[in-house]
């Protein structure tokens, strides 16, 4: 099985993919051995593993595909934190997917430790942590963000992409994270037709904040250009190796 993984991402590269995106439950990793993951896998496939091995295959996985990052430099995106088809009857009666997603409260610093302690430092290894939980901002993921060089912060998700959403992620993680631990307003999004008006409102929204910083004399205005340039391009470009 993970050669079967290895090789799909071998092939996703070769075709010009520059990044993973890894939705889940929770940003729990596992260090097993190759072998104890098989095993896992065997019991998942047959349909006889417990909740509590998929668990463990579910945190496995997440850090194998950091160390399978580490070697390829593919860039890692986590989305973790949303308890997915939570209305039985809508998805009993529609299916998957009708708008009952449910966000939860979620932790990363015991969580990401093991892949943190095995890649963090590697220097190959990048990987961009979003979260539906803002609780975690300033608590865990800013620290986390500015003491490893491997991770960036995505920009708020799902329910908090708005510029209410903005005004709260900013406040939170500048003044430990800075604004060169983020990565631009990537994401996630489907809906293609809406990303000129998602971008807009993200650069507009960026350029009001690096204004009031002016004013406020915490940056200057020359520092407040190249930071608005960066914010906007740069930056997304430059992790993602575009």
């Amino acid at each position: 099985m993970l050669a079967a993984l290895r090789s799909a991402r071998a092939h996703f590269k070769d075709n010009g993919a520059t990044a993973t995106d890894h939705g889940v439950f929770s940003a729990r990793t596992l260090k097993l051995e190759s072998s104890e993951v098989e095993t896992l896998f065997a019991k998942a496939s047959a349909g006889t593993a417990t909740k509590a091995e998929l668990d463990d295959f579910r945190a496995a996985i997440l850090f194998e595909h950091a160390l399978m990052a580490a070697d390829d430099g593919m860039v890692m995106q986590i989305h973790p934190g949303s308890l997915r088809n939570y209305d039985a009857e809508v998805f009993a009666k529609f299916g998957a997917d009708k708008g009952f997603d449910i966000p939860v409260a979620t932790t990363y610093t015991s969580e990401l430790q093991p892949l943190l302690n095995a890649v963090g430092k590697h220097p190959n290894f990048k990987a961009v942590i979003f979260t539906l939980d803002e609780s975690t901002y300033s608590r865990e993921l800013a620290p986390l963000a500015g003491a490893y060089p491997s991770l960036r912060l995505g920009p708020p998700w799902w329910f908090h992409d708005s510029l209410n959403g903005l005004a709260r992620w900013r406040d939170a993680i500048t003044e430990t994270a800075g604004y060169y631990n983020t990565v631009g307003f990537i994401d996630d999004t489907r809906a293609f037709a809406s990303i000129p008006v998602r971008h807009d409102v993200a650069r507009r929204f960026d350029s009001g904040y690096l204004a009031r910083e002016v004013s406020r004399h915490r940056i200057t205005e020359n520092e407040a250009m190249e930071l608005a340039g960066d914010l906007a391009y740069n930056l997304s470009k430059d992790f993602f190796n575009l």
